[in-house]
This record gives C-alpha cells, structure tokens and sequence, in this order.
C-alpha cells in the first residue's frame, strides 16, 4: 500500500514552549496518515505529540477524546491542542507503554469478539451528544457512504488516486450498499470509526487505552457497530473479521447495549460492515491485492438485505 506518512519538520522549540518543557530526547517518530513523534521533556514526562493536516472536525474529535478521558474511558489524557501551527494541527498526550504482547495481534477469533463489542457499547453511552461537540463531519471516507462527490466512492485519504480509474465488482456491491444505507433513518450517536485491534490496546482482559480519536464520527450507532464488526481484528496480521466474528460481534453488541436491535438496524450494519471491506478491497484492486473474497461479499450483501 502506498503510504501516506510525510516528513514534516517538527518546530521542537515551539513544542517545549507549548507544553511547558524543553525537549530533550526523541524516542520515536512514526505514522501513517497522521506523523508520531515520542518526545521526553525536561521536566521528565514522556508525550505523544501528533502531527497531521488540519481540519475543522479535529476540534470536535479534540472534544470527544477529553469528554471520555473525564468519564473514565480508556484512553490517554489530551493534554494539548489540537494546535493549528501552518497547514498542520498538532496534539499531544502522555505516552502509554504498550502491553508486553503486540497489542496488533493479541484479539483472536470469535472470543475476543465480546469483549470488543462491550467496550465499544461502553464507549458510545459515555460519549456526549452529537449536538454538544463541533462538527464531526466530515466522516474519514472509510464510513463515508454518504459522500455527495457525484460518484461512487469518496477519495482515499492515505493515497493520490481515483478509485474509479479501474473498474472491478467492487463498484456494484458499493452502489447497492450506498442505496441501502440511504434508506435507513436512525439518528446519530458519537463513536469511533477506526475501533481495531492496533488502536485498542488489551492488558489481559482490561482494556489499557483506546487510540486515533480523530477517528470519532457522528453516525446512527447500527452504523458504527457494523464498521467495527467487520474491523475489530485489523492489525499487522489481519485485514478484517469473518464473517464469523463479524455475527459474534454484533450479538455481543446488542447485549451490551442493553437493547435488541429491530431487523433494519441489523441490515444496516451489515451494510455499514460491507462498506469498509469493499472500500478497503478496491484500494486493493489498485495495488493488485486482493482484500475480500466475491464469497464473503456477497455472504454479507445478504446479511445486510441486499
């Protein structure tokens, strides 16, 4: 996959400046779609400091994340920003040791399927109401279905390309998932679009934290639950949940919530599960991988009513 990481060069002194305390050691610099930079201070403490392209969104995501960190969620404390420094927003955070087994490819298979589901129930009724954030929107493009650029698919936002440039099965199946989800009115809820297994870090069966808070969005929770049923597992090793675990998932959601769900909210989180896999298969398709059986694409499409 081409990657979306970029050097940017990090203004240490305005950092030390921002967070009270010279820098004087970096430990690490990594990333993705958002640059990382583990950073020691003077004063001893070890931060997270997270650079990436500013968006409106990132102040209601700043939001979120503080909101849950108060109600006593897993997740590391926001302790600055984000900061708009440039073109860039930057935010910063203790630093969490990672558990001694690889947090990417602790959860296994249909067991682990509960315990994901209970934290992410967990994570939606602490979360505040969507009307008492900014802005979420827009969504990552990963859940944005609902994108209104005149096409199919949204544009990546870890590449330079056009999704449509070569056509597969994929452009169907996403059509057919775009018109079901069309049909569904449920009202939104806060919750984490990116909830797999690198971003949730496990201590035995504790959750230790909880990551990537600029993955909050404000989407029907049917939707938010099927993103994370058909994602949980995704680490190094893992592109994706069975269908399997994906059914596990769900039913442990549902206890979790405390509620039952009514038949077009299942369908619609196994719509909303089978939008991230075709999207994530049709940048495969760009890269010659192939990231989802025909088989099991249209296991789910059934599932979600198609």
């Amino acid at each position: 996959m081409t990657t979306a990481f970029r050097r940017w060069p990090v203004p240490y002194t305005w950092i030390g400046d921002w967070l009270g305390s010279a820098v004087t050691e970096t430990l690490l610099e990594t990333g993705f779609l958002s640059e990382v930079h583990v950073l020691r201070l003077a004063d001893g403490r070890t931060v997270v400091v997270k650079a990436r392209p500013w968006e409106d969104r990132l102040a209601g995501c700043a939001q979120v994340h503080r909101h849950l960190w108060r109600a006593g969620f897993p997740c590391p404390e926001p302790i600055a920003g984000p900061a708009r420094l440039g073109e860039f927003a930057l935010s910063a955070e203790p630093a969490v040791a990672p558990p001694a087994a690889d947090p990417s490819g602790r959860p296994e298979g249909v067991a682990w399927a509960g315990a994901f589901a209970a934290l992410l129930a967990r994570l939606v009724r602490a979360a505040p109401d969507p009307r008492e954030v900014p802005s979420l929107a827009p969504s990552p493009p990963w859940i944005r279905w609902h994108h209104r650029d005149g096409a199919i698919w949204p544009r990546p936002d870890d590449r330079d390309a056009d999704l449509h440039s070569v056509p597969s099965w994929h452009d169907e199946a996403a059509i057919a998932v775009r018109e079901r989800l069309g049909r569904f009115d449920a009202p939104p809820v806060v919750g984490h679009c990116d909830f797999e297994a690198h971003n949730v870090w496990w201590r035995g069966d504790e959750p230790v934290a909880v990551h990537d808070w600029d993955s909050a969005v404000s989407e029907p929770e049917a939707v938010v639950a099927g993103v994370a049923a058909a994602m949980w597992p995704a680490g190094e090793a893992r592109i994706g949940a069975t269908v399997e675990e994906s059914a596990a998932f769900l039913e442990a959601y549902q206890r979790a919530a405390g509620r039952p769900w009514t038949p077009p909210e299942v369908e619609a989180a196994w719509a909303a599960g089978l939008w991230i896999r075709l999207f994530n298969a049709k940048k495969g398709v760009l890269d010659d991988r192939d990231w989802l059986a025909r088989a099991e694409a249209e296991e789910r499409a059934r599932l979600a009513g198609l």
